[in-house]
């Protein structure tokens, strides 16, 4: 992710809300991957993620490292690193997903491409 202006918050430090997007979509995909659900039957869901933010990163960028802790049926846990171009840890997050079968949008007018991933 690029440590931009849109990104950072009004001091110019990259802003805590962009560094847990970015673990959320990160080890949401991992999960994803790791994991057995069945695209079009089920869905993945975050059910809990806690971060510890450890500093600011230095460079224009950071990457998210996700690892898959445990796969089991229903819930996946996932550990995740953010680090800066020169390889500071910036924030470390632990997460879980939980697998769930698909149900009716609460709003019929807001569905989603059927076609379309459902992670």
């Amino acid at each position: 992710m690029p440590v931009a202006a849109p990104a950072c918050n009004a001091t110019g430090n990259l802003h805590g809300g962009a560094i847990a997007t970015l673990i959320d979509f990160s080890a949401g995909t991992c999960a994803a991957i790791g994991s057995g659900f069945t695209p079009g039957e089920q869905t993945l869901v975050t059910a809990d993620m806690h971060v510890r933010y450890l500093g600011r990163p230095r460079g224009d960028y950071v990457d998210a490292v996700s690892t898959i802790v445990r796969a089991g049926r229903t819930l996946i846990i996932v550990d995740c690193q953010v680090v800066d171009p020169e390889g500071r840890v910036v924030a470390v997050a632990d997460f879980s997903a939980m697998v769930v079968d698909l149900r009716q949008a609460l709003k019929p007018e807001l569905t989603t491409d059927p076609g379309g991933p459902d992670i």
